[in-house]
């Protein structure tokens, strides 16, 4: 879990003072870890903390700090709100605006907790010293008497070309998540359905295909249009670009013909099998939402091991003299 600054001044340009609600720190059998947030403002909120009567009482004080100032509250889940939980969480609410935001710099933001003075502790000190070096990343985590945790890093670019059934499934089951950064693609902008999700990029293009040099070479692609043309001059396209990883719905029929026509276009073996045909997990069934549900698990499951790989490089690289 991290500091989400890009969400945080799209909050505060929205909406003004935001209130951001984080656990900082839990023992025992909590609804969710460490670092885990959500932001809160006058008339509305997004993300959770989990919990139910937690939440609902962590939003309520949130908005009472909207019109005071920052707290840190201990609240035992059992005793404090009868839930069956057991354990306890310690929440801390902090108000941003834009001068706030203007003080964060650098890949760790550290502060002590509110009403607390004294300087930072030699224990936090040497864990960023570690984490500098490589040595070790930083967690959301309490260090005597102060709050630290990483700044999430650039969303991961995932374009998802096609708005029919599968490509809706698909963007309401990933824009909830923080990992991703979605451009969605269509031919027209009536192919699109009318509440799109705020946190992404619509892009109407009457030639698919063309768009694609639009997208960063390192970017995710999922193709599901609702034609095999423009399904295979995407993957021909997407095979001249570049891409991180490239994802095509499809029948193993349909990926057979499609690796041919490839190869007449002058690809190779190796890098067409750069491209996943199907997408998803095939025994979870074709419905839209059960695309979705693979598709999701799939990108979330490959994000948490490329995480694990550049933990594992750093430490390398710090053992071997490389930092």
């Amino acid at each position: 879990m991290s500091l989400d600054l890009n969400a945080l001044r799209a909050a505060v340009a929205a909406h003004g003072r935001v209130a951001r609600v984080v656990i900082a720190g839990s023992a025992g059998s909590v609804p969710r870890e460490a670092g885990t947030s959500m932001l809160v403002w006058a008339d509305g909120q997004s993300g959770t903390i989990g919990g139910g009567a937690l939440e609902f009482q962590a939003v309520d004080r949130a908005r009472q700090a909207l019109t005071s100032a920052d707290r840190f509250d201990k609240v035992p889940l059992g005793p404090g709100l009868g839930q069956c939980c057991g354990g306890a969480v310690q929440l801390l609410t902090e108000v941003w605006d834009e001068a706030r935001l203007a003080g964060v710099t650098g890949d760790v933001h550290a502060r002590a907790l509110p009403g607390s003075t004294h300087a930072m502790p030699l224990k936090l000190t040497g864990h960023l010293r570690a984490s500098r070096a490589g040595h070790r990343p930083i967690e959301a985590q309490l260090v005597q008497g102060w709050f630290v945790e990483p700044i999430r890093s650039a969303a991961t670019p995932l374009w998802i070309w096609g708005a029919g059934h599968v490509g809706r499934a698909i963007v309401a089951t990933l824009t909830p998540l923080p990992d991703f950064a979605i451009t969605w693609i269509d031919s027209a902008p009536d192919r699109f359905p009318q509440d799109i999700p705020q946190d992404l990029t619509a892009l109407p293009a009457p030639d698919m295909p063309a768009a694609m040099r639009l997208a960063p070479p390192d970017a995710q692609h999922l193709i599901l249009t609702y034609s095999h043309e423009i399904d295979l001059a995407l993957c021909h396209n997407a095979l001249s670009h570049g891409f991180r990883f490239c994802g095509l719905i499809g029948s193993a029929t349909k990926w057979t013909r499609f690796r041919k026509r490839l190869q007449q276009l002058g690809h190779s073996d190796a890098q067409i099998s750069r491209i996943t045909c199907p997408i998803g997990d095939p025994s979870l069934g074709k419905h839209p939402q059960a695309i979705a549900v693979g598709v999701a698990a799939s990108l979330i499951r490959d994000a948490a091991q490329a995480g694990t790989q550049q933990k594992t490089d750093r430490s390398q690289r710090h053992h071997s003299g490389g930092e």
